[in-house]
């Protein structure tokens, strides 16, 4: 969410036969791109198990193979919101830079888009050489020495399309409750009760469960059992000097930059698996800092703010959890990782249809909250 990328062709499967060779040392270190705090936590040790036993190439495959159909149909998604009233564009991503410091170390990437054009997906990118990448975009370091160009892809400024969406439901008749806690949901029967810290209780015939990374609190007593784990990413925005003029992603380093207007840039990146309630820890910012200062030269880094920490919800499968739970009135819609802000619209659409029709959408098959 944070990066603002909406990014089908890099929608792919967290779990990955690469992460497994990272290694114990790297994951404990706090300036790796995935870090593990390392700490007594049993249900994170239960979600690495999981998480490593969906780390082949044959898992990542099923998985990709679920969530193609999704990718193909995310771009719509929001043009639709966009007939219906969101005011805040989408802007084209082209030319859209993946920059690698060799060849050699962009292959695996390639490789990956290759496999994602497998399970039936269409991706449109270009190779460049180091300097034609320079030359594209001047903010690049001389260290960068090979780059995908990517094509077909879209980039937002996330918190300005969140507001107009709110704006944009208030305007059609409905209603926005913003800082409430919510502690339970219940059904009753006849109909779902939304119960908050302050004793509210909100009525309604469907809940709706899209809480985030905080999706098990209210989901496990309708039978939701897969874990949702907190993947922690890291923000700031800087002045825009220096910086990539245009969307920008350092694959090696987990670092992506997403120009927000004229002025400033998003720099954002890092996983890092940790309670999402958990403090932020400043060494995460230092070493998306560390990892980008070397590709990006002229940026100031000491002029940045609005620094953010956010949980991303992981599935041990990679996959997201959409649709009903035991009861007929309680739905989920989470799970998604680093991609709900590419598939949110377009799984809340399949749901509300599904909802509505008591049908179910092919592509939510492979999704189901219960399995």
């Amino acid at each position: 969410m944070n990066a603002g990328w909406l990014s089908p062709a890099l929608a792919v499967p967290l779990p990955e036969p690469g992460a497994l060779r990272l290694g114990l040392r790297t994951l404990l270190s706090p300036a790796s791109p995935l870090y593990i705090p390392p700490r007594a936590d049993p249900r994170l040790a239960r979600f690495l198990l999981s998480f490593s036993r969906n780390c082949t190439p044959r898992r990542w495959q099923v998985a990709m193979s679920a969530l193609a159909p999704l990718n193909r149909q995310a771009l719509a998604a929001y043009d639709e919101l966009a007939r219906g009233g969101v005011a805040e564009p989408t802007r084209a991503s082209d030319p859209c830079l993946i920059a690698f410091t060799t060849e050699a170390a962009r292959q695996p990437f390639v490789h990956e888009l290759e496999a994602v054009r497998t399970a039936g997906q269409s991706v449109d990118y270009d190779l460049l050489s180091g300097a034609e990448a320079r030359d594209q975009e001047q903010a690049l370091s001389e260290g960068t020495g090979a780059a995908v160009r990517l094509h077909g892809q879209r980039f937002l400024n996330p918190g300005a399309h969140v507001a107009a969406l709110a704006d944009a439901v208030r305007e059609r008749g409905g209603k926005v409750v913003e800082g409430l806690r919510v502690t339970r949901v219940q059904d009753h029967g006849s109909e779902v009760a939304v119960v908050g810290s302050d004793g509210t209780d909100v009525r309604a015939d469907v809940a709706v469960l899209a809480n985030g990374a905080w999706l098990n609190r209210l989901a496990a007593p309708f039978g939701v059992r897969a874990a949702v784990q907190s993947g922690r990413g890291y923000s700031f925005t800087l002045p825009a000097e220096g910086l990539p003029t245009g969307p920008t992603y350092f694959a090696a380093q987990r670092v992506v930059c997403t120009p927000l207007g004229a002025d400033r840039v998003r720099v954002a990146g890092m996983m890092e698996f940790t309670a999402p309630d958990r403090p932020a820890d400043p060494r995460r910012v230092q070493a998306v800092i560390d990892a980008a200062r070397p590709m990006l030269p002229g940026a100031d880094f000491s002029r940045r703010s609005d620094v953010w920490a956010g949980p991303r919800p992981c599935t041990a499968d990679g996959l997201p959890l959409v649709g009903p739970t035991r009861s007929p009135r309680v739905h989920i819609c989470g799970g998604h990782g680093m991609w709900g802000i590419a598939l949110g619209p377009l799984s809340g659409k399949l749901l509300a249809e599904s909802i509505v029709t008591g049908q179910s959408a092919a592509e939510l098959t492979p999704l189901h909250p219960l399995r």
